[in-house]
C-alpha cells in the first residue's frame, strides 16, 4: 500500500487492532455487595441501586472483584493507591492490547514511529505510556503524546491526533506507523462514588456504567508499506466540536479519593442534538469520496461510543438508525460496560467479526462506518472510516487470555472470571430483550 495520490484522500489506514479486557466480570450485584458492606440504606443509595439493575449492562469488565483488597479498606482508596493499581493491573492490559495491534499490522517495535495515548483514570509524570513503550521495547527516540482531560472521547481524539501526525510525515515523505492507545481503570473508584452517594445523597449513576479496558490501533500513512499489505479500515476524515456552555454537564473531577463522575440529566439531550450537525459537516467534507448510495445516516454502519443506554437510543431517534446499525456498540455495552476512551476501538474491533456481520441491517454489511464519541467539554468526536471488505472477518474464539495480575483470588461474589475481547450476542434475542425492556427505563435525574 502506497500513500494516496488521489485528491482529497488522506492515505491513512488502520492496519492493526488490539483489545484486552481484564480477568473479572462484575454483575449488577457487585455494587449491592459493597453498598451493604460499607453504607446504610438511604433514599439516594436505593435509587442508584435500582438504576443499576436497569442499565442494560449484563456485566462490567474489571481488574478485580468485590473482595479486592483495594475496595475493602476502612476508607475509600486514595489517588496514590489508585495509581499503584492502575500501574500494576492496568499497564499489562495496555501492553497486551498493543502487542495484538502490532502483531496484526506485522510490525516489530523498531518500526513504530509515534505513540499517541490517552487515559482519564490516572495522572502521573512520566505517564503510563512511558512504561508501556518501555515494556514493548519501542525506540527511545519514539515521538510520544499523552492526551488527558477528554474522557470518553479520548480514543477518537487520539486517533485524530495520530492522523495529523501521519499527515505531517506524509508531507515530509517519511513513513509513519503510529501506535494509538487507550487505557482506563474505572472500577477501582467504586468506594469513592458510594461514599459520595451516601454523604451527599446524590443520584450518581456513573458507578453503574464504567468498566476497565485497554485498546490499541496502528495507524499508517502507507509510505513504505509492502504492496498488497492488508488493512482493516481506511480513515477518510473527521469532525470535532465543543457543545457551548456544557462543561458542567459531563466531567471527571479530581478528588482526594480519586476522580468523581459528573453526569447531568442534560447529557443525552445535548449529545442527541449535536449528532445531526456534526454528521452534516463530516459528510460535506467527504462528498467527493463517498458513493451516491452513502448519504443518509442509515446508509452507514455506526461505531457509537456506548456511553449509556440513552446515548444509544438517542442516536437512533436523532439519526433514523436501528439497533442493528450500532450492533457492535450494543454488544460491547451489554457484555463489558462503558470503558471510557478504550471502548471505541473495542467497538471497531467487534464490528468486523463474523457474527456481527450476520446482524447487519437487512443482512448487508456497510462498507462505510461512522465513528462517534462524546467526552467532557462536552466534546464531540466523529470520523468516517471505510471498511476493507476484502480483509478477513475475524471469528470469535473466546480463547484470549488476560495477562496475569497480582490478585490471585478467585472470581468471588458479584463477579465471574474469564473475560476476553470477543464475547458475542447469542442470536438476536438478548439484544431484542435489552432494547424492548431496558433501553428506555433509565432515569438520569
Amino acid at each position: 500500500m502506497a500513500a494516496s495520490t488521489v485528491a482529497g484522500e488522506l492515505g491513512l489506514s488502520i492496519t492493526g487492532l488490539g483489545v484486552q479486557y481484564p480477568p473479572y466480570s462484575l454483575g449488577p450485584d457487585a455494587i449491592d455487595i459493597l453498598s451493604k458492606r460499607y453504607h446504610p440504606e438511604s433514599p439516594a443509595m436505593k435509587k442508584v441501586l435500582a438504576i443499576n439493575r436497569y442499565t442494560g449492562i449484563d456485566q462490567r469488565s474489571s481488574i478485580g472483584n468485590p473482595d479486592h483488597p483495594l475496595v475493602n479498606k476502612p476508607n475509600p482508596p486514595t489517588v496514590k493507591e489508585l495509581h499503584e493499581v492502575f500501574m500494576s493491573d492496568g499497564v499489562p492490559l495496555a501492553v497486551e492490547a498493543s502487542r495484538k495491534a502490532m502483531a496484526e499490522a506485522r510490525l516489530v517495535p523498531a518500526q513504530i514511529t509515534h505513540m499517541v495515548s490517552t487515559t482519564c483514570t490516572d495522572s502521573a509524570n512520566p505517564g503510563y505510556d512511558h512504561y508501556v513503550a518501555k515494556e514493548l521495547g519501542l525506540s527511545d527516540r519514539l515521538e510520544k503524546v499523552l492526551l488527558h482531560g477528554i474522557g470518553c472521547s479520548g480514543g477518537l481524539a487520539a486517533l485524530r491526533t495520530a492522523a495529523n501526525l501521519c499527515l505531517g510525515h506524509t508531507a515530509r515523505g517519511k513513513p509513519a506507523r503510529i501506535l494509538v492507545l487507550a487505557l482506563e481503570v474505572s472500577t477501582t473508584m467504586v468506594r469513592s462514588e458510594l461514599e459520595s452517594i451516601d454523604a451527599l445523597q446524590e443520584t450518581r449513576i456513573g458507578i453503574a456504567l464504567f468498566s476497565d479496558c485497554a485498546s490499541a490501533v496502528i495507524l499508517s500513512n502507507g509510505i513504505g508499506e509492502a504492496p498488497g499489505k492488508p488493512a482493516i479500515y481506511d480513515l477518510l476524515g473527521w469532525e470535532n466540536r465543543v457543545i457551548p456552555d456544557s462543561e458542567h454537564d459531563l466531567g471527571f473531577d479530581v478528588d482526594p479519593m480519586g476522580w468523581k463522575v459528573v453526569l447531568s440529566p442534560r447529557v443525552p439531550v445535548l449529545a442527541k442534538a449535536s449528532l445531526q450537525p456534526t454528521y452534516a459537516d463530516l459528510l460535506s467534507s467527504l462528498q467527493d469520496q463517498l458513493p451516491s448510495s452513502y448519504q443518509k445516516p442509515a446508509d452507514f454502519d455506526w461505531a457509537m461510543h456506548p456511553g449509556g443506554a440513552t446515548i444509544l437510543s438517542g442516536a437512533e431517534s436523532a439519526m433514523g438508525l436501528t439497533p442493528e446499525h450500532m450492533r457492535a456498540s450494543y454488544d460491547r455495552y451489554i457484555n463489558h460496560g462503558n470503558s471510557s476512551s478504550a471502548t471505541i476501538f473495542s467497538v471497531l474491533n467487534r464490528l468486523r467479526e463474523k457474527d456481527m456481520d450476520a446482524l447487519a441491517p437487512g443482512g448487508k454489511v456497510k462498507e462505510y462506518v461512522v465513528g462517534c464519541a462524546f467526552g467532557p467539554g462536552i466534546n464531540v468526536e466523529m470520523c468516517m472510516l471505510k471498511r476493507r471488505m476484502n480483509a478477513p472477518a475475524r471469528t470469535t474464539t473466546g480463547l484470549d487470555t488476560p495477562p496475569e495480575t497480582d490478585d490471585s483470588e478467585g472470581p468471588g461474589p458479584g463477579s465471574s472470571a474469564g473475560s476476553d475481547d470477543g464475547e458475542s450476542i447469542e442470536g438476536g434475542e438478548k439484544e431484542e430483550k435489552f432494547i424492548n425492556e431496558a433501553l428506555d427505563n433509565v432515569e438520569l435525574d
